[in-house]
């Protein structure tokens, strides 16, 4: 049976955006990733497929491992994906946990600039 999305009655569809689906229900209500922090900037890149030949259930699981053949950020694919960071990072860390994908996070900037420097950047701005 196919539903009308012009039809008044049926909640779930929109004429104009068409089925309507709340972003946790494609990480089963889950907010945090099952393991890996995934920062905005870590790299993401598909593992080899396996022997097997499966593929991952879910559509956007799928999409991701497409996108990832190269190395991808976390926020080009929460962005291509038309996904809230919070629901990438969930699919990420379930996809980690079953080796389909790697991630690879920038290093931390732990070096702080000099005094000299910052001293010279507000005795710049000053002059202004």
């Amino acid at each position: 049976m196919r539903t009308d999305p012009a039809d008044p009655d049926h909640e779930w569809l929109d004429a104009d955006a068409g089925p309507v689906v709340r972003p946790y229900t494609v990480t089963g209500g889950r907010v945090e990733p099952a393991s890996g922090r995934f920062d905005l900037m870590a790299f993401v890149v598909a593992d080899p497929p396996s022997d097997d030949g499966t593929q991952p259930p879910q559509p956007e699981q799928r999409a991701i491992i497409a996108m990832a053949q190269q190395p991808v950020a976390v926020a080009d694919l929460a962005a291509d994906l038309d996904l809230p960071v919070g629901v990438v990072r969930v699919l990420l860390g379930d996809m980690l946990t079953n080796g389909l994908i790697s991630m690879y996070e920038p290093p931390a900037s732990r070096q702080f600039p000099d005094d000299d420097i910052l001293k010279a950047v507000v005795n710049g701005l000053r002059a202004l």
